[in-house]
């Protein structure tokens, strides 16, 4: 039997499946009440001057919907949308390239802004304000500077680390906006809508089941629904309950708090190897066997939403709710209790 191996048209295929799932207009897009209502706002009043929308600056963790919204703001604005990453752009002449490319009004996404250059990222204070970029041509005695006008267009920025952003670059954004958690009711939205998407049926007990497990975020959502729909459609006749969802749900280790394997790993750690902190990122990357970067970025902002973590300038410490998952009393009474 030959082995099934990742192809280009199994990417594609996942590449459709997120797109499907993805929302093309406000009205579909759900959560985010206030960042929704003032882009609307801002497209309105751009269509009604005739002119282009500013800049946008989105941030927040990843799978919130920056790149959904980028897409729902070229929809609304009747533009093409030319989307790119900031490790992508490591020249001038990339950068040069892109800007060059577009239409008037178009609107160029670069996604993870933080991580460009910042030899290419002085390059964009120009095009930003007065929709002009100098590149330098040759080197020495021969080097002179081109003057390229580009036309009006809006940068639409996302960001998972706003603060790496440097102030030059965010001043030049006249629309900055947080995106944050969704709620369990929102999410379960979510869910309902995108399986109907997937034509699997769905209750809402299941719903709000899959979204209790999701971290507050979308694009988690989806993705185990993903998984609960291929455990309804072989085991549950194509149907998903708050008993079928658990049962999914239970194969993949995911916890009703929505805690993985690694979120309790990184929990025993903390507790148990370190006596409940502080230790740095560093060394319970070390113990778990996992990326300082992932753990910081992946693992731990939603254990410390949540109560179970926090983070000190000594290091991460364990809150009483991590010593009641693992079921272990808090560090404070087993001191206590070593007293006697």
């Amino acid at each position: 039997m030959d082995t099934v191996r990742p192809t280009e048209e199994m990417n594609r295929r996942n590449a459709s499946f997120d797109n499907r799932l993805r929302p093309t207009r406000f009205a579909d897009f759900m959560g985010q009440q206030k960042v929704r209502d003032r882009l609307t706002l801002a497209v309105e009043a751009a269509l009604g001057r005739h002119e282009q929308l500013d800049h946008v600056l989105l941030s927040g963790p990843p799978g919130l919907g920056k790149t959904t919204l980028a897409y729902i703001l070229g929809e609304a604005m009747g533009v093409h949308v030319r989307a790119t990453s900031g490790p992508v752009i490591d020249k001038p002449s990339d950068l040069a390239g892109l800007l060059t490319s577009l239409e008037p009004g178009d609107i160029l996404f670069i996604d993870e802004i933080h991580r460009m250059q910042r030899t290419v990222e002085e390059y964009l204070y120009s095009a930003m304000e007065d929709f002009v970029i100098d590149i330098m041509i040759d080197q020495g005695p021969n080097a002179r500077s081109v003057r390229l006008e580009l036309p009006h267009f809006t940068l639409v920025g996302a960001t998972t680390r706003s603060g790496l952003i440097s102030a030059p670059l965010r001043s030049r954004f006249g629309l900055q906006n947080r995106l944050d958690y969704y709620s369990r009711e929102e999410l379960a939205a979510i869910v309902t809508r995108s399986a109907e998407r997937l034509g699997v049926s769905i209750d809402t007990p299941g719903a709000l089941e899959i979204a209790s497990r999701s971290r507050g975020t979308p694009r988690i959502a989806n993705n185990l629904l993903r998984r609960v729909r291929d455990y309804a459609q072989v085991r549950a006749g194509n149907h998903i309950s708050a008993d079928v969802a658990d049962k999914a749900l239970a194969l993949l280790e995911i916890d009703p708090q929505g805690l993985e394997e690694m979120d309790v790993r990184i929990l025993e750690a903390i507790v148990s190897k370190f006596n409940g902190g502080p230790v740095g990122v560093a060394t319970i990357a070390v113990a778990v066997g996992e990326e300082p970067d992932t753990v910081e970025e992946v693992y731990e902002p939603y254990l410390i939403q949540e109560g179970y973590i926090d983070r000190t300038p000594k290091g991460r410490v364990a809150l009483p709710k991590a010593y009641a998952k693992l079921g272990l009393a808090p560090a404070s009474a087993q001191d206590s209790l070593a007293l006697f």
